[in-house]
């Protein structure tokens, strides 16, 4: 989550509709063409399943209770309107109440290719079709009752379960390897990255191991974690994740595989 911005979502009307311009739909437009070309051999069927049953217009930013309507009736879900930013606090209820925090903002043209915060086309495209599914949709809401009663520091460590997962999970099928992390499917370039580069490692989930595993948001992932099948989500709803946070803290952090970001001092 980044820590300011400069994007500011937009307010609904009385009947709960968001008016778009014409721009913010044309960028939903182009976004949303070049995407789905690059994820029909990529993504998990369960993704794609649930991109047909949720029916998103190609041409314009989709209304999110239309979203909410088709989520509703497969897993009790529905999307959240939420500013730009969110506190951790308010992310965790809201999912824990099956609600899907989504901020009513597009990028900009000059970010078409990489934003750091999630705007709607990254919360609906890239996460919300995979929670027409039980098994992530129950692994999503149980992710949130655990950040709820989890203290700020062992927040630290959910922070990456759902990282490794949500957003930049990857399952190795009968078919090859495929995508289920909305992080990846809504990005074209770490789309193609996170399948076919030769760079990254690429793990058999553990949790104990994603607990220590350090990420940085503004870069390729130079790790993924994989599952077998969507329902392993079910396996790891059940396991005792604080138990594992206290081992994690006590074994230390894996050597990061990636260079540390500068941060630039105010001269």
């Amino acid at each position: 989550m980044a820590n300011s911005t400069t994007y500011v979502s937009k307010a609904a009307d009385d009947n709960g509709n968001i008016c778009w311009t014409d721009q913010e739909n044309k960028i939903w437009q182009k976004l949303y063409a070049r995407q789905i070309e690059g994820i029909q051999d990529k993504a998990c069927q369960e993704y794609l399943t649930g991109l047909q049953l949720l029916n998103l217009p190609t041409d314009r930013v989709p209304q999110l209770q239309d979203v909410s309507a088709v989520l509703k009736q497969k897993t009790g879900w529905q999307c959240a309107k939420v500013p730009a930013l969110i506190g951790f606090g308010e992310f965790f209820k809201l999912l824990s109440e099956k609600k899907f925090p989504v901020a009513t903002f597009i990028r900009d043209e000059d970010e078409f290719d990489y934003l750091q915060e999630p705007d709607i086309f990254h919360e609906i495209f890239g996460h919300c079709p995979l929670l027409t599914n039980p098994a992530f949709a129950k692994f999503t809401q149980t992710y949130g009752e655990l950040g709820l009663k989890a203290s700020k520091e062992d927040r630290v460590f959910l922070a990456r379960l759902y990282w490794f997962t949500v957003e930049f999970g990857l399952m190795q099928t009968d078919d090859g390897l495929k995508i289920y992390g909305g992080g990846i499917l809504s990005s074209p370039g770490e789309t193609q990255y996170a399948l076919h580069d030769d760079r990254p490692l690429r793990k058999p989930f553990d949790a104990l191991d994603v607990l220590r595993t350090p990420y940085r948001i503004d870069i390729m992932q130079p790790v993924y974690f994989l599952i077998d099948h969507i329902d392993q989500l079910n396996d790891i709803s059940r396991i005792d994740v604080m138990a594992l946070i206290k081992q994690a803290k006590a074994l230390g952090l894996h050597e990061p595989l990636f260079t540390p970001k500068i941060i630039k001092q105010a001269s």
